[in-house]
């Protein structure tokens, strides 16, 4: 059984990605799935794939549902199609649009075919984390308990640094913004 691997772009920064493996017979529907899965999204909202070609142009749709939209052909329901149907090519690129508000798209391209499964995935499965999800409501970035584990771990205090530097004297111990220094280094004696 095959099994494809796509990388899951969110379209605003191409650094932070998710690979997920599926194996060729699933559909659409379960590939929907584990995208919000690994990107943390809920899934109370509208959602379609757009097949693509190289320059990420919106081709044939697969949807969620039918909405209540125009379209030029009847949309294709996701959890009636096989990933394979859809794999034209071998880097084959969809577009997936989530929550049609926010407008939130990821752009995923195959970018490798297992012919074996691991025994020790259930798949669907993210299988590679690249870069911190974007958040779905509000504001999540490094504003939430990662950076106050990083300010823990790398002592990130406003205080503790001077122009993004700390001083040190020359046995490398730190000295605080009292302590007066000539320019060789050594400590000024005010004229002893």
């Amino acid at each position: 059984m095959a099994i494809l691997k796509f990388r899951a772009y969110w379209q605003d920064d191409e650094s932070i990605y998710r690979d997920i493996a599926i194996k060729h017979t699933q559909n659409f529907f379960e590939l929907h799935q584990a995208i919000l899965k690994s990107y943390e999204f809920d899934s109370k909202h509208k959602a379609t794939f757009y097949r693509s070609n190289d320059n990420w142009q919106q081709g044939r749709e697969i949807s969620l549902e039918k909405y209540e939209k125009d379209y030029k052909a009847d949309p294709l329901i996701m959890s009636e199609i096989s990933i394979a149907s859809e794999v034209k090519s071998p880097n084959q690129k969809f577009i997936y649009e989530y929550d049609f508000n926010k407008n939130w798209h990821f752009l995923l391209e195959l970018i490798h075919v297992d012919k074996e499964e691991n025994i020790r995935l259930s798949y669907p499965a993210c299988v590679r984390v690249e870069g911190l999800a974007p958040s779905q409501y509000g504001t999540k970035g490094l504003v939430d308990k990662r950076l106050a584990e990083m300010e823990e771990k790398y002592d990130l205090q406003p205080d503790a640094m001077k122009d993004g530097f700390g001083q040190e004297d020359e046995n490398g111990e730190s000295v605080s913004d009292s302590d007066e220094f000539t320019e060789g280094g050594e400590e000024a004696n005010d004229g002893y």
